[in-house]
């Protein structure tokens, strides 16, 4: 068991106020959560409201943490909300972690992912990390203690650049689900529970749409293994953009 932080006392980071962020928002806000970090840099786009949730037609064109807010504080009155109108990035990411007691990131690259993964480390906080594209999502928790980490499943970005939403789409309700679960695993280790390593996947197309494991660490880990390589954040391990947080 992890240490129990009062829901009311409680700072979570969201990374990512699109897709994917927005149920993430929704759901902890719903659930007492007392502040609630911003992080995006992104504005508002009409081809996108079926599934960022936060906003509205009158939002388009508008930064998507200032709206975000808005929307927040309209529904949750008790809740503090802060916008960090900035992208996730080597200068900011450590320091941003260690600002909050965990993390719960849903961008949708790589590079970013892989920088949450490596910050939240470095700054001693808890991971939720969500991806989603077509009919399947993963989430993915990690605890800064020890071993599972993101790296464990990826020991690197893909040197092939990987398609997202954008390019090959998302079904807009997957998004959704996949939000509830990250919010879930972050509500989960608020609570005290250890969720570390688990590792939930989503198929709204499968014969079996939802799995649950506890992931294996691996030894060689660059980040969380015996001899770990990775002490500092450093601009040249992370190659793509670091933009989009769909």
């Amino acid at each position: 068991m992890t240490a129990r932080i009062d829901l009311a006392a409680a700072r979570v980071l969201v990374v990512g106020v699109g897709g994917l962020g927005a149920p993430i928002a929704l759901a902890l806000g719903q659930a007492g959560v007392g502040t609630l970090g911003l992080a995006d840099d992104d504005e508002v786009d009409r081809t996108n409201l079926h599934r960022q949730v936060l906003f509205r037609d009158a939002d388009v064109g508008r930064p998507k943490v200032a709206a975000g807010a808005e929307a927040l504080a309209r529904r949750f009155p008790q809740l503090r909300v802060v916008a960090h109108p900035t992208r996730f990035l080597v200068a900011n990411a450590v320091d941003l972690a260690r600002a909050y007691d965990i993390v719960v990131e849903g961008s949708d690259n790589f590079a970013t992912k892989f920088l949450t993964a490596d910050a939240c480390k470095l700054a001693g906080r808890p991971a939720v990390q969500a991806a989603a594209i077509g009919w399947r999502g993963t989430v993915l928790a990690a605890s800064p203690a020890g071993a599972p980490c993101y790296r464990c499943i990826f020991e690197d970005i893909p040197r092939e650049d990987a398609p997202n939403c954008a390019e090959a789409g998302v079904f807009g309700p997957v998004v959704g689900v996949v939000g509830a679960l990250a919010a879930d695993l972050a509500l989960r280790h608020l609570a005290g529970e250890s969720v570390s390593g688990t590792l939930i996947t989503f198929d709204a197309r499968g014969r079996e749409p939802m799995r649950q494991r506890a992931l294996r660490a691996r030894p060689d880990c660059p980040l969380c293994g015996a001899r770990p390589e990775i002490a500092r954040v450093d601009v040249r391990r992370y190659v793509a953009d670091t933009a989009a947080h769909d």
